[in-house]
């Protein structure tokens, strides 16, 4: 693989203001149609296996859909993917879980052990809030990642050491707080700031067990390992992420539709969370984009729907899996779709599994 291609899949995870790809008509005959229909579509687009849930109404409805292979039966709600980015939202409620109980402030300062350098650019130093909105003008990823990285693993060689030493090299692109630029390197320093070389479990403990997201972690138990759909890159199969340094960027995490659902269903009702106020917080618009017009919560994106509500959502991706979850509050909707194979967005269109995702949630918006 070539150092772009390399820099395309490493950064797989990353965001952006995406468009809206035109309607078509409506699927007929209800949810589960609606939903046949936009998996279908999934696979066409090159999917070997895709699952999709929504929430609409108060009601849940999963399914999944599979092309005929060798790599065993359709995927269904409890199929493990690799989630990508959509786990910064998890770091992001976690952030908003310290500050509520007190313990973080978003305008305090990033502060990590003295051998972390942290780059300055201007009289103000990057704060959390910074590194949540994508505002701290840090680069998307390390400038040493490169070094001895395993193209199919990218982050799986680098250390707590070789982050400190990426940090001398790193310069910052604009003044923090200033513009919004997406970053991997700041929301994996976001993590270690909240729980330095112990950041998967401070989400688990955190975010994942008091939302009962039993799938949602970055070590795979031997239940989830015999439920893991096969990731794919190019139409082969493709090994999946590791990572520890920067794993709250969400270059590692796993989960499944069923977790998700819990997660966008939390989303949806905060009121009904036992992490209410954090929710909320990470929800509330912080930053807004002056090229595109994008606002930015902490973790989340918010753009407006065809009907004048919100939708706010995030995607994911690394080598071998994409996905994205998107919900409108003023609806009552979300919509969860995951697929394993790698994707990418073109300079005109956006990745299929976004594009479907956001189609869909504009379509039940609607409804």
């Amino acid at each position: 693989m070539n150092r772009r291609a390399f820099l395309i899949t490493a950064t797989a995870a990353a965001a952006a203001g995406l468009p809206l790809l035109p309607t078509p008509a409506a699927a007929r005959g209800g949810l589960p149609s609606r939903v046949r229909h936009y998996l279908a579509r999934a696979l066409a687009a090159g999917s070997p296996g895709v699952v999709c849930g929504v929430i609409q109404g108060g009601r849940r409805y999963v399914a999944g859909a599979g092309k005929r292979s060798a790599d065993g039966p359709a995927p269904d709600s409890r199929t493990v993917f690799q989630l990508g980015s959509i786990s910064k939202t998890l770091t992001a409620t976690a952030l908003a879980h310290a500050v509520c109980a007190g313990t973080a402030r978003l305008d305090a300062p990033l502060v990590l052990p003295a051998r972390f350098r942290i780059p300055r650019k201007g009289p103000r130093r990057i704060t959390l809030g910074d590194l949540a909105t994508h505002t701290s003008g840090l680069p998307s990823l390390p400038p040493n990642l490169l070094k001895g990285a395993d193209p199919q693993d990218p982050y799986a060689h680098y250390t707590l050491d070789d982050l400190a030493a990426g940090l001398r090299e790193t310069q910052l692109s604009t003044e923090p707080g200033s513009v919004y630029a997406y970053s991997n390197l700041g929301f994996g320093l976001l993590g270690q700031a909240l729980a330095f070389d112990d950041v998967d479990s401070m989400l688990r403990r955190d975010v994942a067990s008091p939302l009962r997201l039993t799938d949602t972690t970055t070590k795979l138990r031997p239940d989830m390992a015999a439920r893991k759909a096969v990731g794919h890159l190019a139409g082969e199969p493709a090994p999946d992420w590791h990572d520890h340094v920067l794993s709250a960027a969400g270059t590692s995490m796993y989960s499944t539709a069923d977790d998700m659902l819990r997660f966008l269903g939390a989303q949806l009702r905060p009121k009904h969370s036992p992490l209410q106020a954090a929710i909320e917080l990470t929800q509330r618009p912080r930053f807004t984009d002056s090229g595109s017009g994008l606002r930015i919560g902490l973790g989340w994106h918010l753009a407006p729907l065809p009907t004048g509500r919100t939708m706010t959502w995030h995607n994911g991706g690394t080598g071998g899996f994409s996905s994205c979850a998107a919900f409108s509050r003023e609806s009552g909707t979300a919509v969860v779709m995951m697929v394993n194979t790698f994707s990418q967005e073109s300079a005109t269109e956006a990745r299929p599994v976004d594009a479907l995702t956001f189609e869909l949630l504009k379509e039940l918006d609607a409804a």
